[in-house]
């Protein structure tokens, strides 16, 4: 998915986790850079795949329009300042840079199915919760195109899984399989899927 818009060059991978996407990208040739607020994910991304990963603080440090690609898979919705987290992204992104973000989608049949049991609301962890036209308002004010969007069909099922746990059900796997089919079933007429990859540009 990434290689239909950006071929290569500098990434920066805002909550890395242990650096496995970002080691794929430096194999494949990416100059990568990491943020991860979790000092012992900094830690193994470093000792075991040799990449350069900071904390959080080191954002504002880094070098204006100095990325091709900046990427935050699932991580947006667990930041505290949006206004501030988007600022950052603006000033490090070079003019014809990609921004890619993932995050579940409150529009998604699956939402609709457990309400307040729904696992990705994720509260108090998750502080948003974004469906594609809030995302398209959020770029837009900071700048930003959304050039396009892509399923995550694989989290309807993912997110089913854990949902019927928190609704205690014994045998969670089957309902959960039956759900996110139906959820990617249902989605596939408005592309309101369980979780959604937003990629954009700056204008």
């Amino acid at each position: 998915m990434i290689s239909r818009f950006k071929a290569g060059g500098k990434v920066l991978d805002i909550g890395q986790g242990t650096g496995e996407l970002l080691n794929y990208l430096k194999m494949k040739g990416w100059e990568v850079t990491g943020i991860e607020p979790n000092e012992s994910a900094r830690k193994f991304a470093s000792e075991n795949y040799g990449i350069a990963v900071y904390d959080e603080a080191e954002l504002d440090r880094l070098g204006k329009k100095s990325f091709d690609l900046i990427q935050l898979w699932h991580v947006l919705e667990h930041v505290q300042d949006l206004g501030e987290r988007m600022q950052q992204i603006r000033k490090l992104i070079k003019d014809d840079g990609v921004l890619i973000i993932a995050v579940p989608n409150l529009d998604s049949p699956d939402f609709r199915f457990y309400g307040e049991k729904w696992a990705a609301l994720d509260v108090p962890r998750h502080l948003y919760h974004f469906t594609s036209g809030t995302m398209s308002i959020l770029l837009e004010k900071w700048g930003f195109k959304l050039v396009k969007e892509f399923p995550l069909k694989m989290d309807a099922y993912y997110i089913s899984l854990l949902s019927e746990k928190y609704n205690n059900n014994k045998i969670p796997h089957l309902k959960a399989f039956l759900n996110g089919y139906r959820s990617n079933r249902i989605a596939s007429k408005d592309n309101a899927y369980s979780s959604t990859v937003f990629v954009a540009q700056p204008k």
